[in-house]
């Protein structure tokens, strides 16, 4: 299994002896399908015991056009997975993957907790995205939704986070950059993308902005707050979610009135990238 060898290759790194500070990013493929994993794995979650997310097959009707047809794809894998009744063996497969990859960080950070440089290494745990299980009829990923937005921050920096503590901002992963830099006392470049995540390291209940921007390439742009999620598509069509009544974004509520002072502010939060531009051609054709 790769991420076996990934994880080896980390803890051979956390196992020589260093007289420099050294830098390990241990990256891994899971829980990213195909869902290919030792069967003790799938073991652990006995298909009877295996729950699947709320959904609703007509989640989709108050999203504008550019929104569904985001997920076209992936909602016909959905119908099928539902047609062919394999919801709950999906979701079980996923749940064995997730554990393989949790059993592979666990061998590195046993090997680091057993190492001289344990007291003095900063630990940074992410994914780089969420994933959908069928909400919003989706699959995977690449959405501006929550379960696609959303993704795993577990940091600890020695005399400085709490075992257990727990952060209810809004960050991005743009800011782990400039936080580590800080805490390393090394000087970041003239204008680094983000904020550096210090002051919620030494206190999760610092004054903070709490804001999180997330871009699909060059054509849609979300905002997310601790109240709400708006998402603007290139063309102007938008939704907007009241995460704390809402938090599953069942409903688009942004023909409602109630909500025009919201939505006014977040208009005017959005970003102003030259992505956003309907002239600009497409990242792809960039690339």
């Amino acid at each position: 299994m790769h991420d076996t060898e990934y994880a080896n290759a980390a803890i051979k790194q956390l196992r020589k002896k260093h007289d420099k500070p050294f830098f390990v990013a241990c990256g891994l493929f899971h829980p990213h399908m195909p869902w290919y994993v030792p069967k003790r794995y799938f073991d652990m979650f006995p298909l009877e015991d295996v729950a699947t997310p709320e959904f609703l097959r007509n989640d989709l009707d108050d999203v504008p056009p550019l929104g569904r047809a985001l997920n076209a794809g992936k909602r016909r894998f959905v119908e099928q997975v539902l047609e062919k009744g394999l919801h709950k063996q999906a979701v079980r497969a996923y749940l064995a993957t997730t554990a393989y990859a949790d059993a592979q960080m666990g061998r590195v950070l046993d090997a680091l907790d057993k190492s001289p440089y344990r007291d003095n290494t900063i630990v940074v745990l992410i994914s780089d995205h969420g994933f959908h299980l069928g909400e919003k009829m989706h699959w995977q990923k690449a959405t501006l939704w929550e379960e696609a937005t959303h993704c795993l921050l577990i940091a600890r920096v020695p005399g400085m986070t709490r075992a257990g503590g727990k952060c209810e901002r809004f960050v991005s992963l743009q800011d782990i950059y400039p936080a580590l830099a800080e805490l390393c006392g090394l000087e970041p470049p003239a204008a680094p993308d983000g904020r550096s995540l210090v002051p919620l390291l030494k206190d999760p209940k610092a004054p903070w902005k709490s804001t999180a921007v997330t871009a699909l390439g060059d054509r849609y742009i979300t905002i997310r707050t601790e109240g709400f999620r708006y998402i603007r598509y290139r063309d102007g069509q938008e939704e907007l979610y009241d995460c704390a009544k809402d938090p599953r974004e069942w409903t688009n509520e942004i023909r409602n009135p109630q909500y025009a002072d919201a939505i006014k502010k977040l208009r005017a939060s959005v970003p102003a990238l030259p992505e956003m531009s309907p002239q600009m051609p497409s990242a792809r054709k960039r690339q």
